[in-house]
C-alpha cells in the first residue's frame, strides 16, 4: 500500500498543472512579459529569479531590507529609477507588482549587458554585487565566457545561480518555449 501511495504521489507531482499550481507558479505573468519586452530580457530568466527571490510573494522582505518579487535593495532601486530618469521613485513605489518586476527586469537586462550576455556573471552580480564579479573576474582571471559556477567563491551565490538557472529551465518546460 505505501509503495502504491509514493508511486500515486510521484505521478501526480509530474502532471504540468500540479507543477504550475504549486511548484511553479507564474503569477504577473503579464507583467512579467511586458517588462521584460520592454527591457529586452527573457521573461523565463526573470520568472526565474522570481521564483528564487521571493517565490512570487509580493511582500517579502529580507533581512538585509531587499523589497518585493524581485528582492530589490531600495538604495539599488533608488539607483535604477535614476538610471531610467524615473523621478517618482519611492521605497513605497518599489513594493508594487508593476515597478518591482520594471526595475528588476531592467536590472537583469543591464547586468547581461554588462558582463556580455553572460548568464552566470549577470546572476552571480544580481546576488552577490556588480562589484564582486568584477573583482571574481580580475582575481581569478575570468572572462566573458566565464562557465564554471562551482568557481564562485560564496557558496550562496553560487547555489543561487545554480538555482536560477534550474528554475529557469523548468520555466520553459511548463509555460512555452521561446520564439
Amino acid at each position: 500500500m505505501i509503495l502504491l501511495m509514493a508511486f500515486v504521489t510521484f505521478f501526480v507531482m509530474q502532471q504540468k498543472s500540479v507543477q504550475r499550481t504549486f511548484m511553479f507558479p507564474y503569477e504577473y505573468q503579464e507583467i512579467v512579459q511586458v517588462c521584460c519586452k520592454e527591457n529586452n530580457v527573457d521573461e523565463f530568466l526573470v520568472a526565474a529569479v522570481i521564483k528564487s527571490e521571493s517565490n512570487f510573494k509580493n511582500n517579502a522582505v529580507s533581512t538585509p531590507g531587499a523589497v518585493g518579487l524581485m528582492q530589490l535593495m531600495p538604495s539599488t532601486a533608488e539607483w535604477i529609477a535614476s538610471e531610467m530618469h524615473d523621478n517618482d521613485y519611492s521605497k513605497e513605489r518599489l513594493e508594487t507588482p508593476e515597478i518591482n518586476i520594471y526595475y528588476g527586469s531592467w536590472y537583469l537586462s543591464r547586468l547581461l549587458r554588462d558582463f556580455h550576455g553572460n548568464k552566470i556573471l549577470a546572476l552571480a552580480a544580481y546576488n552577490a554585487g556588480h562589484g564582486n564579479v568584477e573583482e571574481w573576474m580580475e582575481q581569478y582571471g575570468w572572462d566573458y565566457d566565464f562557465s564554471d559556477i562551482s568557481a564562485i567563491p560564496f557558496r550562496e551565490t553560487e547555489m543561487y545561480v545554480r538555482g536560477v538557472l534550474r528554475n529557469e529551465k523548468k520555466y520553459i518546460e511548463l509555460y512555452g518555449k521561446r520564439e
